[in-house]
């Protein structure tokens, strides 16, 4: 990847410890996408012990998970402790107290878990691993945690995810929108990471506004600002605002302005271990 589009992960993080009081309010696209995602485990046969939400943000989606697994312990993982701050705020205080709560919360980054090696039976993300420079690092993690027959399950960006701003930003020379990996590559690295049995699909959501102004306010508010070490390191001034703004407006349809979202889905299995004939497991020896 491009220097210029590698990820300053420090910028990460305060985004969104500077967003947790308000991306709630403006995580329409992440509660959209959670919710199609949560609703594809009523076809996954698993009764897991241990799950993980990575990159929960403001734990939207862990109590769904709890619901969905009353006897499993769930733990919510976010590189931002300001959204864990608010994470916690959903279970119901009366339960925080008592021994009764199976659920956790950990400030970590995706590509360092700190987790024991296959303690983990589902690790499932919702709009997080788009954030990491190293997309082959965070599935060897997933995969190190799971335990065999474990489950991992996710959603991303695509390449084609706010294509619009793309577009009105070219020709200044910066990096405005992030550089986001195709699903088929998405799915070559899970394999390459040795996960069995990947399956990956996409669809595409378009989310409108009545300007330019309102997405990149909706965007900032979630915490999505711009990372990429090539970004303008200052304000960005009104004539290059108004640039964008002017740009935008080609993309203008009934008197709205569209923003492209591609979501990839996936999900894979950490493998079995393979059985030999005296009950043995087979351990592959790779020739160097």
């Amino acid at each position: 990847m491009d220097d210029a589009f590698s990820i300053d992960k420090g910028r990460v993080r305060r985004s969104f410890e500077r967003a947790a009081s308000t991306c709630d309010a403006a995580a329409a696209l992440q509660r959209e996408v959670g919710a199609r995602a949560l609703s594809r485990l009523e076809l996954v046969r698993l009764s897991p012990a241990v799950v993980v939400d990575a990159g929960c943000g403001t734990g939207f989606a862990t109590p769904a998970l709890r619901a969905r697994y009353p006897r499993a312990l769930v733990v919510g993982i976010d590189i931002a402790a300001g959204m864990l701050r608010v994470a916690r705020t959903r279970i119901p205080a009366w339960r925080r107290w008592t021994r009764s709560i199976r659920q956790g919360f950990v400030c970590a980054d995706n590509g360092r878990l700190p987790l024991a090696t296959g303690t983990v039976d589902m690790l499932w993300s919702n709009l997080a691993f788009q954030w990491s420079d190293d997309l082959g690092a965070v599935f060897s993690e997933s995969l190190r945690v799971l335990r065999p027959g474990g489950l991992l399950t996710f959603t991303t960006l695509g390449p084609d995810t706010l294509k619009e701003l793309r577009a009105a930003c070219a020709g200044d020379g910066r990096v405005h929108v992030h550089r986001f990996t195709d699903m088929h590559d998405v799915g070559d690295l899970m394999v390459h990471a040795g996960f069995a049995d990947p399956v990956m699909d996409m669809e595409y959501l378009t989310l409108t506004y009545p300007d330019a102004r309102s997405l990149m306010h909706e965007l900032k508010a979630c915490g999505a600002r711009n990372a990429a070490s090539g970004r303008s390191r200052g304000l960005t001034g009104r004539k290059a605002l108004q640039a964008i703004e002017s740009g935008y407006e080609a993309f203008r349809q009934q008197g709205r302005l569209p923003a492209t979202f591609e979501i990839i889905y996936g999900h894979a299995w950490k493998p079995l271990p393979r059985i030999g004939p005296g009950g043995r497991p087979v351990i592959d020896i790779k020739p160097r």
